[in-house]
């Protein structure tokens, strides 16, 4: 059985609540959410209305104060009997890209990050995405809006189309002719038990990592980690001594809108159901979906339940990320290698070889969009309408977070590569991109089986690398004093 590992010693360490950008730290609570990018069209003016704007950005005391609110609203609807319903609520932040900095004549480069002063684009290949040409003549197939510059992101979101929609109004209004709207992209929460299931269906968001000196009470999985790694300038950070003041307690923010085949995905695992003694062909099908998850839909992992879903440990917080791979002394038998989840967060393949795993680690705050699989593309197995996620994650390096995540780990066939790896794990079985996309493990009684994977199910359409200043910073280094 898995268990809790220990908490580290305790701490003085502090974290400013009131100084860090909300959806950082604590997600800004969603049903909708709008990610709107612009391009600055005048600086100076730009820079005075942003003295209006400012007080507009929620931080990480006020979505506490949010959150709140809402559990309050709820449980005042369980004492009174009245049916459920969401309270008017939006959340706004903002984070600028390297060349939003350069427009603003902002030295950044003290962010002391290639892949952010680089940007997206020019490391869309790295990343692994389709494209044409090479080096820093590649050209990625993205939406075109993304291949324009682009200046900054603001992020608004909250109950509904309504209330966020009314915000961006407002937005705009202020900024007036200062930007030019490169483009807006919405996310909406999927419908009922749906809900925080991305659209292949599985539970989202599980292993967000624990912060010292912010998260109180820790649920039971992965240590909790020093906040330098998520937020610049705090312990852990370390490039610590060498960012200017202006950076502290800001993160670095990376977008990716992520296209998602759903009806391929389902009849790949269909026709390639695993064939294991007592399951059904639909069972088998559904053991063939998870282990290349890692969870079942339910969110249960399969590292503890390996061969059958069980939505009561899926949907409990205090066991659906209490593992470690730890109990893997067959190897691929529990969990594959290649697995998405084991992938992009080894867990004890890396503690156990002395191998840190905390600096590596991002907090995900992403949103899915699109609507839900119609009843003709079941039929026809065909995706015909746009869905997936806009995937957003913070950490203090790209370079030694996502970026690492994507290339060196998700997109590396040998990777994680151990004294105890037998065969070649292969790539990620869900956003591993290029060429050789076949994995082991899958079948669970002979992990040495490999299987081809027909296509891409994850497709990268665009993109961008920001960076999400302080409060403090926000006020006195972008906005122009009074």
């Amino acid at each position: 059985m898995a268990t809790q590992q220990p908490l580290p010693a305790p701490t003085s360490m502090r974290l400013d609540s009131t100084n860090i950008q909300g959806d950082i730290l604590s997600g800004l609570p969603k049903k909708t959410e709008i990610f709107y990018f612009f391009r600055i069209t005048n600086d100076e003016d730009f820079r005075r209305r942003f003295r209006n704007f400012a007080p507009l950005v929620k931080s990480v005391d006020q979505v506490a104060k949010d959150r709140d609110e809402i559990q309050e609203h709820k449980r005042k609807d369980e004492r009174l009997g009245t049916k459920p319903h969401l309270i008017p609520l939006v959340g706004v932040n903002i984070a600028f890209s390297h060349l939003g900095f350069k427009e603003l004549k902002i030295d950044d480069t003290k962010l002391i990050d290639t892949a952010f002063l680089r940007g997206q684009r020019l490391d869309a290949a790295n990343l692994g995405d389709k494209g044409t040409g090479s080096g820093d003549n590649f050209v990625p197939d993205w939406e075109p809006a993304f291949k324009e510059e682009i200046h900054g992101v603001i992020l608004v979101a909250g109950d509904s189309h309504t209330s966020v929609n009314k915000q961006l109004w407002q937005i705009e209004e202020i900024f007036g002719d200062s930007i030019y709207k490169v483009t807006a992209v919405r996310g909406d929460a999927r419908p009922g038990d749906l809900s925080a299931h991305e659209h292949f269906g599985y539970l989202d968001g599980v292993s967000n990592p624990a912060i010292i000196g912010f998260d109180k009470n820790p649920l039971p999985g992965p240590a909790p980690i020093n906040p330098g790694n998520i937020i610049v300038g705090q312990e852990g950070d370390a490039s610590k001594a060498d960012r200017a003041p202006w950076m502290f307690d800001g993160s670095f923010l990376v977008f990716r809108y992520l296209f998602q085949k759903v009806p391929e995905f389902d009849d790949f695992v269909d026709k390639n159901a695993l064939k294991v003694p007592g399951l059904t062909h639909k069972e088998g099908a559904d053991l063939l979906g998870a282990r290349l998850v890692g969870r079942w839909k339910s969110g249960a992992p399969i590292d503890l339940t390996p061969f059958q879903d069980d939505a009561e440990l899926g949907g409990d917080p205090k066991r659906n990320n209490n593992f470690s791979f730890a109990a893997e002394r067959d190897f691929q038998k529990l969990c594959p290698f290649a697995s998405h989840i084991r992938k992009t967060f080894p867990r004890a393949d890396f503690e156990e070889a002395g191998i840190p795993t905390e600096s590596h680690r991002i907090m995900r705050r992403g949103i899915q969009f699109g609507p839900e699989v119609t009843r003709q593309e079941k039929k026809e197995k065909k995706t015909m309408h746009g869905r997936g996620l806009l995937f957003a994650c913070y950490q203090s390096s790209i370079t030694n977070s996502f970026q690492l995540l994507q290339q060196g780990w998700a997109n590396n066939a040998a990777f994680p590569f151990t004294e105890k790896t037998p065969q070649v794990p292969g790539l990620d079985a869900i956003i591993g991109q290029g060429p050789g996309r076949q994995l082991s493990g899958i079948d669970p009684n002979n992990p040495a089986t490999e299987l081809v994977l027909t296509q891409d199910w994850v497709i990268p359409r665009g993109g961008e690398y920001f960076f999400s200043p302080s409060i403090k910073s926000l006020k006195d280094t972008i906005a122009l004093s009074a």
